[in-house]
């Protein structure tokens, strides 16, 4: 008889889930997977870029040389999201209202 094998962590099975349409054809591994690749991308596309957005319009005038050195490699590596968002826009500075003349 072979010896028994203790594991400190046992796998577990994921249990079946009933999906509709066609959903019903992936595995819940293959869910799973893609549900993750939806998050890490929404984050690396849509909240991280909203996030530098922000920040860059909040500290523009008072940033650092060691944080603007690495607030545009965050631009750098988030480009896409940015450029996503770069129609919708406005960093022009506010006027001084009509200019009378």
């Amino acid at each position: 008889m072979p010896p028994r094998i203790h594991l400190r962590f046992r796998p577990r099975c994921i249990p079946a889930v009933a999906l509709p349409g066609f959903l019903s054809q992936f595995t819940t591994e293959t869910l799973l997977l893609l549900g993750a690749y939806g998050v890490l991308g929404g984050l690396y596309l849509v909240v991280i870029p909203l996030a530098l957005i922000w920040w860059l319009k909040t500290r523009w005038t008072v940033m650092g040389k060691i944080e603007r050195t690495a607030i545009y490699g965050l631009v750098f590596l988030f480009f896409p999201g940015l450029i996503l968002f770069a129609p919708f826009l406005n960093f022009r500075m506010a006027g001084q209202g009509e200019v009378g003349g």
